[in-house]
Order: C-alpha cells, then structure tokens, then sequence
C-alpha cells in the first residue's frame, strides 16, 4: 500500500521538501503503526533538510507526532488497535503513517485533541525536565528564561508557575509578550532589558536559575544574571554554541553552577518517560496548561512549515495535518 509523505532528496533549501509517494511501513518487533492526526515540526528537521545534521537521502523528516495505532508489533504489550498515541521519538512522520518503538510512546487522554497530543510530546518534556530534573524549581524562586511566546517558552512558562516561580522571560514583539504574559510570566521584557529587570525585581541578588536555549548571544548576560550559587542551564544553542570559557569565572561569580543537558539523557528509561509524558498529558486533559498550536499547515505545505519557522516569526508550535 502507498501513502502520501514528504521527502528530502537531497542538502536543500525549504524547497527541498517534496511530497511523493512511499510504501505505507511495516511495523517490525516492539513497533505501532501509527496512523498519522499531526505531526509537530522542530528546528531539527530544518537542520536535517538542509544538510546540517548528516542523514541518508532520501529521507523523510518527522520525530514527533500522534495518531492512532493501525497495527501492531510482534512482541508488544499494552497497546491496541485503535489507541490514541503520541510520541517524540518516531521516525519519517511527515507522512500519512508512520512507526515509532511501542516503549517511546504514550497514550493520549481522550481529553486531549490529537493535533494538541503532536504539539506537546517534545516542547512539553523538555520544559518538564527543566523544571524538575535539570535544576528543582522550588515555591519562591526567581527564574529567568528566554523567548516566552516560543514553543518551549510558553510551556516551561506554565510549568514554572504551577511550582510557584517568579518568571522573567522575554519576548521581540507586543504580541509575544501578550503571549508570555497570558501563560504567566510575571515580567516580558526586551533581551536589553534583562540585567535591569533582574536587578530591580531580585534586588540586586540576582535570579536562582536561568534556562537558556539560546545560547552565544544570552551566555554572558545569563551567567551575569545569576545569584550566588545559581544555576545555569543552557539546553539549547538558537544563536549558536557557546565558546570555551574559563571556569574559574563559576567560582568568581559566586560558586555559580552551568549544565548542557539534553532530553534524550533525561528519558533514559521507559518509567522516566512515561513519568514525564503522563504529567504533561495529565496536566493537559486537566486544563492546567495550555498548548498554542501557532501555525498549522497541510502536508503538502511542509516547505511552508518550515519557512515560517525558519523566519522565527511564529509562536507556540507549528504542525502538519496530513
């Protein structure tokens, strides 16, 4: 049987994604057969495309997405034809059906709207590692982040707030900073602002922890934004990678502490995953947070989806709908 799926021939521009036509998978032991409702789109793939990050031609992009199983695996438990699944470890899922490990997915509440499920497995865990894993937010810190309206920011916004933090955060626009408000965000400033606005709203004491995805461009003024013994996590690198630094500078700044994690490290076992995964998707079904699905495209718009994220002028998370 052949499904409609979008493919990478070659290093290209957005252009490069082309729709065709493919075999429908045959899930192998362990795997579902996921019949595609959404896929979310992320930086990755633009990196992919485009020949930043090596990978074998052709080559359909799409980690993260959610559906309902189609068919099953030799070898799986737990799950049925006809479940409601979601995941961020899938492979080709920029596609009509697509396999992801029966042990990296997670069934989705029927609370939760499928193309909500594609928004939330990636943005969702990573915010939720951040927060109770990569640095303990505790009821009274001060924390600092960057691009509130983004994907991950209004996300790890709402999960920052649901432990009781004051957030600073910022944002380029009005309207991002409507966004970054609207999830929470005690203070939405301008990246200019951000040494002023720590100063006045710590005292001069300075934030517990920043969470920095942005990496070259915010570096300094992160760790200048800390307070002794403070905490700096940089989980991403938007602006680039951060340059070799002395680390006598931890000790100067007061005994300070930075960490480069990443998700994968932090899903190292099925039970931690699903730790994760269930409360995002609990959290969700109960209404506590909310995700913003900024831009949604159909499939054979992929070079569209991956331009406006290439603009950085969206907000929330970008999706395909087959």
């Amino acid at each position: 049987m052949q499904q409609q799926a979008i493919v990478v021939n070659e290093p290209a521009d957005a252009n490069g994604l082309e729709l065709g036509q493919v075999p429908v998978p045959a899930p192998g032991p362990g795997q579902l057969l996921v019949k595609v409702a959404a896929t979310g789109v992320n930086f990755i793939e633009t990196y992919q495309r485009s020949g930043v990050y090596k990978v074998d031609y052709p080559f359909t992009p799409g980690s993260e997405f959610s559906g309902v199983v189609e068919q099953i695996g030799d070898g799986v438990q737990n799950y049925k034809i006809g479940d409601r699944v979601a995941t961020a470890s899938g492979t080709a899922g920029y596609a009509q059906y697509a396999l992801v490990k029966a042990k990296r997915a997670g069934k989705v509440p029927n609370a939760v709207d499928l193309r909500i499920a594609a928004a939330l497995p990636l943005q969702g865990m990573t915010a939720h590692y951040l927060v109770h894993s990569s640095y303990m937010v505790h009821s009274g810190d001060v924390v600092l982040t960057y691009a509130g309206a983004g994907g991950v920011g209004l996300i790890l916004t709402q999960l920052l707030k649901l432990k009781g933090a004051t957030v600073i955060t910022t944002a380029s626009t009005q309207q991002k900073k409507d966004l970054a408000k609207a999830a929470g965000a005690d203070y939405v400033v301008d990246y200019d602002q951000v040494a002023a606005t720590v100063e006045q709203v710590t005292g001069g004491a300075g934030v517990h922890a920043v969470y920095d995805g942005i990496g070259k461009d915010t570096f300094e003024t992160s760790l200048a934004a800390l307070r002794r013994r403070g905490t700096l996590v940089l989980f991403g690198g938007a602006s680039g990678q951060v340059p070799d630094f002395n680390l006598q500078r931890l000790n100067a700044g007061g005994s300070l502490s930075v960490t480069r994690p990443k998700l994968d490290d932090f899903l190292a076992t099925e039970e931690e995953m699903h730790w994760r995964f269930g409360d995002i998707f609990g959290w969700a079904a109960a209404g506590d947070i909310d995700v913003r699905i900024g831009a949604q495209f159909e499939l054979a718009e992929a070079a569209k989806a991956h331009a406006a994220l290439e603009s950085r002028a969206t907000t929330g998370k970008v999706i395909l709908v087959p």
